[in-house]
């Protein structure tokens, strides 16, 4: 105080001394020594010091230090006093305490140049809405939503995330997905739909009884999914819907007729493309399981929602929403025989038309030993491993996921394939380590945080849980995954092939997952939770890795000279590969992908006329122990006059230009101009793939 006071006190020094300070962004301010004190004390803080005096003092010798340099009465920049107060400190013997300044004043530039950034991002946004997402609107709630996505990111980049964490992420070495919601939820949900129809539930607004009509259970069928998808960042599901409704159906005392399902099924699917979520800006990502259930009032459920979904909505548009996984399994509707065959066929036909449903492959290497328990989301999400429970699929899901950037390790280990899976294991502990950091924020949430989610005991094991109580009890039942990104370009890097081009190539990639695979039954064990590897659904990711990477290793032929990685394990889209040879080698990589995985046949057009073909290809997958898979193909829509095809710039029928492009996108459709640029690359880039000699 004595040497701060002598300072100010002193004419000749207050003469001398400059009395003002230039900002970063030029302004000129009033110089106030405090401030440098203030953050010193704060250095001196965190090494366990508590002696303000030293600081002071401190600041006194900085301000000296200036003068003597040449600022007498000059005024002097920001940066430049902060440089003075590093090397005072430093001359000072203080260097535990130069370190925590230094840290200091990085976190300060971070969070300074987040907020810089942050303003960029929402004046493209408030113009634009950002494509990350296929399914956000360009509505005013969705510009809304966007902004306070980006200020969350920003934020958790710049004040919550660990330092290795934050910076793998915007350095590209790993993407952490849908950041924005890191301390707020979690992913997403297989939702029992028995027990809410059964028990009644309440959405904040008072309790729903149970329906008495089968039109009511499929209303209130929609608003749970609706409700939970306002709980959570991620896709909602129910993983037996025809059993579920068919068991409701059951106790109804007045049992409905055909017509009356079908009038409830068509109600559901045009609730589930109208009804917004999140506070308007888009429809809830839902997915329905069925297939399987072989009770007549089961049957009666999965014959009237294809039959409505094959019809579309109001003029015949094809529905977006929700996606339909329909299970195929040996003796219940695979075969001609089976009860549920003519259900197996109708799935054929509305997929033909549609591109839903997509099909689950029940039995599967890796899924014959749980029946027909296994279910999937649209986005290819599957829950059913479980350390601490049941091995089942409703009341649980994946609670988040990191995507490691695989070409990255491929690029820094300069083609060696030694130092790439040393890079490799290196990257994935770390995200392992992330995730769980993630976990342990989510875990103290308590259960009125999340009050449908929670509240209304969807997730397994919440059901003992008062309002004030932590969640960690209940998610421990969901699923930690690591995916990946571009194995078709880190091939290319390491070998000089993919793996649809070279034998060489296939077995080396097959090692590469299957040493993710591994890793993440090894961090299973360590941390006693329930880590899983998947075949990321990369979106707004496809194109973010590649930019990052381009500019730091320039343009490189086949692999940064285009604007998107190639999807997880998947052959690249523009290669030449017969529908048999793709699934054969793409099949192979679904049994280690535990948390999802997915493959895809393109073709030209909807196989309207040529159900065999679809028949064909889904058996195809199945022998070749395809998880789950579908069929893509371009549909159009005019919206003038409803005429559905594939045609260029106008409807051939009326020959108005407003035409719906339906696309799929990382599992869900959606229309193209939905897509990022990313995507609109990758689609303009697909090549269909072609049937084998002998079966054309």
């Amino acid at each position: 105080m004595a040497d701060m006071a002598a300072l100010h006190g002193n004419r000749d020094s207050e003469e001398k001394m400059f009395k003002e300070i230039r900002k970063r962004d030029g302004r000129v301010v009033p110089f106030d020594p405090v401030k440098i004190t203030d953050a010193i004390f704060k250095a001196v803080s965190a090494v366990g010091g508590s002696n303000r005096d030293i600081a002071e003092n401190l600041t006194v010798q900085v301000i000296r230090y200036l003068q003597k340099t040449g600022y007498n009465g000059i005024v002097p920049a920001v940066e430049e006093v902060q440089d003075a107060v590093e090397k005072v400190l430093i001359e000072n013997g203080h260097a535990r305490t130069a370190k925590a300044y230094i840290l200091y004043r990085d976190r300060r530039t971070r969070i300074r140049e987040a907020k810089s950034e942050l303003m960029d991002v929402v004046k493209e946004i408030l113009v634009e809405t950002n494509r990350e997402n296929a399914n956000i609107s360009n509505s005013p709630s969705a510009k809304m939503l966007q902004i306070a996505m980006a200020a969350s990111k920003k934020y958790y980049l710049s004040n919550l995330l660990p330092e290795e964490f934050a910076s793998a992420h915007m350095e590209g070495y790993f993407h952490i997905h849908d950041l924005d919601y890191y301390s707020k939820t979690l992913n997403c949900l297989q939702i029992d739909l028995t027990r809410l129809l059964k028990e009644g539930f309440n959405t904040g607004y008072g309790y729903i009884r149970p329906p008495k009509r089968i039109a009511s259970a499929a209303a209130q069928a929609a608003i749970i999914l609706q409700s939970n998808q306002n709980d959570m960042f991620g896709g909602q599901s129910f993983p037996h819907f025809d059993r579920s409704m068919g068991e409701i159906i059951r106790g109804l005392k007045e049992q409905p007729g055909e017509d009356e399902i079908y009038q409830a099924m068509e109600g559901l699917i045009y609730n589930l493309n109208t009804m917004h979520s999140r506070a308007g800006a888009q429809v809830p990502f839902s997915s329905i399981n069925l297939g399987t259930d072989i009770t007549a009032e089961g049957r009666a459920v999965t014959k009237a929602i294809l039959e409505a979904f094959y019809r579309g909505l109001g003029r015949g548009e094809s529905p977006i929403f929700p996606n339909l996984v329909f299970r195929v399994k040996e003796g219940v509707n695979f075969n001609p025989e089976d009860p549920n065959y003519d259900l197996y066929r109708l799935a054929l036909k509305v997929a033909a038309r549609r591109m839903n449903p997509t099909f689950s492959f029940m039995d599967s290497s890796f899924n014959r030993k749980y029946g027909d328990e296994v279910a999937y989301m649209g986005c290819r999400s599957r829950v059913i491993g479980n350390r601490h429970g049941p091995e089942v699929s409703a009341g649980r899901g994946n609670f988040a996921f990191t995507t490691l950037n695989l070409p990255r390790l491929a690029f820094e280990s300069r083609g060696g394939q030694e130092l790439f899976f040393v890079e490799l294991d290196r990257m994935l502990r770390l995200a392992a380590r992330q995730l769980l950091h993630r976990f342990e924020v989510i875990s103290r949430l308590r259960v009125r945080d999340l009050p449908f989610l929670m509240g209304e005991k969807l997730y397994l094991c919440s059901e003992n849980l008062a309002p004030d109580d932590t969640i960690g009890e209940a998610i421990k039942h969901s699923t930690l995954a690591i995916g990946f990104i571009g194995l078709a370009e880190t091939l290319q890097l390491l070998i000089g092939k993919h793996h649809g081009e070279d034998e060489e190539a296939l077995q080396l990639g097959l090692q590469i997952v299957d040493h993710m695979f591994r890793r993440c039954e090894q961090f299973s064990e360590e941390y006693d939770l329930n880590f899983v590897l998947l075949a990321t659904p990369a979106e707004g990711l496809s194109g973010r890795f590649v930019k990052i990477d381009r500019e730091r290793f320039g343009l490189l032929p086949g692999i940064t000279d285009k604007e998107y990685y190639t999807n997880s394990f998947h052959l690249p889209v523009n290669y030449a590969i017969s529908i048999t040879d793709k699934l054969g080698i793409e099949g192979r990589f679904h049994r280690f992908c535990n948390a999802g995985h997915i493959s895809y046949v393109e073709l030209e057009a909807p196989p309207l006329h040529n159900i065999e073909a679809v028949d064909r290809i889904i058996r195809c997958m199945a022998a070749s122990d395809v998880g789950y898979g579908g069929i893509n193909f371009p549909v159009d829509e005019c919206r003038a006059c409803a005429f559905s095809g594939v045609f260029n710039e106008s409807c051939p029928q009326c020959g108005s230009t407003a035409i719906r492009r339906i696309r799929r996108i990382t599992g869900y459709l959606s229309t193209d101009d939905r897509f990022n640029e990313a995507k609109r690359y990758e689609l303009k880039d697909r090549r269909p793939h072609f049937a084998p000699r002998d079966a054309q």
